[in-house]
This record gives structure tokens, sequence and C-alpha cells, in this order.
């Protein structure tokens, strides 16, 4: 027996005043439902890596909002649509994945949802499920025939891809996403979908499958309606979670240091993008984030950078990663700023340059990089500005500074 959640009608409310809410279809209906009792509702993600990124742990927030307030969250992951590849937005065709990887990345997908939703009293379902179980001709006899391709194509979701060959498996993708609606509504009795505001054509998509459906066959189905959350944007306009080092991920597979990185990320971000996250991942009332990004944005913003990385990574994490950003970045840290520095152990030749084993390491992408780096007067070692980029290197560990703001321990064995 699931977990129940006692009702609370104030989620609406909540989503709405913290910024939430992007684009909605039934806007009074919605509201109405979400204060009214518990309505079912499901977030969809793909398992196309083997992580989550920052971008997933938004809409996961927003999940474990309304299950917070008694709602039934249903949590899907599309081990089928994986298979297609959604082109939302896309300038090329995604790289297909075969079963094995899809399945592969479900599961450790599987294993990181406990970290950002309540899976005691959540539905965890795979749409590979009942997609395997459809008969091609008869879902395009009784799904496909609802989709207008001149409207499938004007939607902004497809343009980036037109000009460079959208293929009909790219297009079933919106098909099998609206069927997911259909089948979840059928099943769970779902009849919310949330999701990014990058997804609002395929959700949408469901909703108009439900209603089209159910007047075919003469009978009543219960509303079905969405709402999609904005993305993770810098308040430039650019998509939160992408560095240097490339995306932002929740597990440290894709890289170790992952708590700090997270910190890093967030610790120096602007100035204007501060309000908007501590409204989105803390509970400090509106009014009083307010009064402190006014009067101390210094304060603002590490109170945000550490609440993001405990609500990612945990609390023991967050405050290893704060306490590691103070000693490094501290004016008078100790001598013992490399043991709190993130670590890194690399293999190069016996005859390494500082170039090669720069390249080496996660924060230099190249040796061309490492370089130009070097010339700029860019790289520290131990504390000494290197100018050299053939110096030999006889150390076995070392502790590199690039710029201002990254650092890196690094142990070093021979190939």
């Amino acid at each position: 027996m699931k977990n129940e959640i006692e009702f609370n009608p104030d989620a609406f409310k909540v989503l709405q005043e913290r910024g939430f809410i992007h684009t909605m279809s039934h806007e009074a209906e919605l509201k109405k439902a979400l204060e009214s009792g518990r309505v079912v509702f499901y977030l969809g993600i793909d398992p196309t890596a083997d992580n989550l990124h920052v971008g997933h742990f938004f809409g996961l927030q927003v999940f474990r909002i309304l299950q917070n307030h008694g709602h039934k969250g249903v949590l899907l992951i599309g081990n089928a649509t994986a298979m297609i590849g959604d082109p939302s937005f896309k300038n090329d065709m995604r790289k297909m994945l075969s079963r094995k990887e899809i399945n592969r990345n479900a599961k450790k997908i599987n294993t990181l949802l406990p970290r950002f939703i309540d899976v005691k009293s959540a539905d965890i379902v795979h749409n590979a499920n009942w997609f395997k179980k459809q008969k091609f001709v008869q879902f395009m006899h009784d799904v496909g025939v609802h989709f207008n391709v001149s409207e499938m194509l004007s939607k902004d979701c497809y343009k980036n891809r037109l000009g460079s060959g959208l293929t009909f498996l790219e297009m079933s993708y919106m098909l099998m996403q609206a069927y997911d609606f259909i089948h979840l509504n059928n099943k769970f009795g779902c009849t919310l979908q949330i999701g990014g505001s990058d997804q609002w054509s395929n959700i949408l998509a469901g909703v108009e499958l439900g209603r089209k459906m159910a007047l075919v066959k003469g009978k009543d189905r219960s509303l079905m309606m969405a709402f999609c959350n904005p993305l993770l944007l810098n308040s430039n306009g650019t998509k939160m979670g992408k560095t240097e080092k490339g995306t932002l991920w929740v597990s440290g597979n894709k890289r170790d240091n992952v708590p700090y990185d997270c910190f890093q990320h967030f610790i120096n971000v602007a100035d204007a993008d501060v309000e908007r996250l501590l409204t989105f991942f803390t509970t400090m009332p509106v009014e009083d984030i307010k009064s402190l990004c006014k009067n101390d944005i210094v304060s603002a913003k590490k109170i945000m950078a550490y609440e993001v990385t405990k609500k990612i990574h945990g609390e023991i994490a967050a405050c290893k990663a704060r306490d590691t950003s103070t000693q490094l970045f501290n004016k008078d840290k100790s001598d013992d700023t490399g043991a709190n520095a993130p670590h890194e152990t690399i293999q190069v030749p016996a005859d390494a340059t500082i170039a090669d084993v720069l390249a080496n390491t996660s924060i230099i992408s190249s040796k061309r990089e490492a370089k130009e780096l070097i010339a700029s007067g860019a790289i520290l070692v131990d504390g000494e500005k290197i100018t050299d980029p053939t110096m030999p290197i006889d150390k076995k560990e070392m502790l590199i500074k690039k710029g201002k703001k990254t650092f890196l321990s690094v142990k070093i064995t021979n190939k």
C-alpha cells in the first residue's frame, strides 16, 4: 500500500506564487481541481543518459511540491520513447540508442529518483511495458488519425529540424507521448501532465488526443489538463547547468567532485538569478527572499548555492562542498588548501610536460587550451605561475589553479 500524504489545497497557489507555472491548459479547471481534492499527475523522463541533470531536477521539484500537497504522482520512465528520440528544439537527429543501453540508463535513473521525490507514494512506470503490446497498424488507426501533419510541422518544437531533415521516426515521438497520457488516464485516472516548457507541444498533444478519442467513441472522459514549468535559464536566457566542464549532472559517474561543482556553479551565477533560484529551491517566504536579495546579495547567494546543493546531493555533501569553497577562496586560507580542493588521479607518460598533465585533467579540454592558458598567465601550480608549457614534471601530486575560481588537486601516475 502506497503512503498517502495529507491533502493540502494550496498547491496551485504555491506553484504560481513561486513562478513554477509557465504555460497551462484549462487554468480555471486546473486551479479548481488542485484546490478541491487529490489529483493524479505524471511527469515523463526519457533515459537517454545514465544520469539526471539540473533540468530534470527542476521538473522533479515540481513533482515533489505536488506530492507534498497530497496529490498522487506517476513517474514515467520513457524507455520506449527514448528509442525514438524527442526532436523538440534539436538541430540534428538524436543519437540512436540500443534497447540494452536504454534499459541500463533506466535502471540508473530509478536509483536516483529517491533523492528528489517520495518514491513510496509514487507509481514508477515504464512505457515500454504498454508499447511492446501495440500493433503498428492498429496504433496508427487509433492514434495517428488524430494528428494533422501540417499542424505538427507548424510547431516551434519542429522548426529547427525541418532544415536538416526531420524523419518520420522523430515525428512519431509526439504520437507516442500523447498516447502515454491516454494510457495513464485509463489505468491510474491520471488527469494532469507536467513537464518543462520545451515539452508544451507534446504535452498539449496528449490533452487533445484524449478529447478527440473520447469524441470518436462517444464516451465521457475525465478532463485531461497540462501545465509546464519554465526552463531553468540564466538571466541571459541560456540553459542553467551547462558549464565549461559540460553538463552539470546530479550523480558522480559523469565526473568526480560533483557536489563541489554544483555548489560552485550556483555560487557563481549572476546576482540577477539569485532571487529566482531561492524562490524555486527553498521554502523561504517570497517577501523574505526579496528583502534578503535587496539588502545582502552575497549572503543570499551563499544560502541559495547551499540549498540547491543540499536538495540534489544531500546535507553532508552540501556542507562539505560549502566548506571546500570557503577554504579555497578565503584570502587567508591555510596551507591545507590542496587537501580541501577537488581531487583527480591522472595517468601520463614518464616524460610528460605540464601541458600534457593539464590536458589530461577534467578542467582543461586539450593540450592546445593548456598552452593558451599558460601563455595568458592563467595557470598556477602549487602557487607558482607557469610560463613554459614544455616544463617537465617531476611531482606526483600538485595543486592546479586555473584562473580565479577553479582549483584541482591532482595525483599523477605514469603509464
